[in-house]
């Protein structure tokens, strides 16, 4: 296997799997914890993951398939979705139409998952794979969990919009507001009325007020 990347959840390797291209994802122990309660930890999330990505693929969302699963080792293996990330495209060079064309299936993607009660839990433009053939993968379902929480929705919407506006300045406005246009293609526009409402509430609680506007 081939290092690809070290996180502080999971370390990310390149491999082949019964001859297919694949990606294993580990898990790594955590020094602090309990040794009994870590693996119990671990294996949880492995388990976890797996269920989400699978539970997304039936809610019409393309996720990674998943190749094999060991609970006891916290490994999992899983299809390599060859592309370019979405990060990436939006640093390029791309027509408007596109832009928003992208924005668009990306809002009815995540429309799909909170209609199905999933929650990704890192949504960010660098785990939305672009693939050659023009489609468009979530990967990464890590911190993913369970919920029908209004509030647990816009937090996974704010993350979005907060990578939106750190990492792509220029496109950010209008990328997000087409992301919540196809959101309310799913949902329909009463549930698109609440996430918006909550969207401004999260911005709102983020604000810095200096000390001498508090007083007044």
């Amino acid at each position: 296997m081939k290092l690809l990347r070290k996180g502080a959840e999971a370390n990310l390797y390149s491999a082949r799997f019964l001859g297919l291209k694949s990606i294993v994802k580990l898990r790594v122990r955590k020094a602090y914890r309990v040794p009994e309660l870590d693996r119990r930890i671990r294996g949880y999330r492995t388990v976890h993951e797996a269920t989400l990505l699978h539970e997304a693929r039936k809610a019409g969302v393309p996720t990674p398939l998943v190749y094999f699963l060991d609970r006891k080792s916290c490994k999992l293996i899983l299809q390599h979705v060859e592309g370019v990330r979405l990060k990436e495209a939006l640093n390029g060079r791309l027509e408007p139409g596109k832009v928003k064309g992208l924005a668009l299936r990306l809002g009815e993607l995540v429309g799909r998952l909170h209609s199905h009660g999933i929650i990704h839990g890192d949504l960010t433009t660098s785990n939305v794979i672009l693939t050659p053939e023009g489609g468009m993968v979530l990967i990464d379902f890590g911190l993913g969990f369970h919920s029908e929480s209004l509030e647990d929705r816009g937090m996974d919407l704010h993350l979005l919009r907060q990578t939106l506006e750190s990492h792509h300045t220029r496109l950010a406005k209008p990328f997000f507001q087409a992301v919540l246009e196809g959101y309310g293609k799913i949902l329909g526009k009463e549930k698109l009325s609440e996430i918006e409402g909550k969207l401004g509430e999260i911005k709102a609680r983020g604000r810095y007020v200096p000390p001498e506007d508090r007083k007044t």
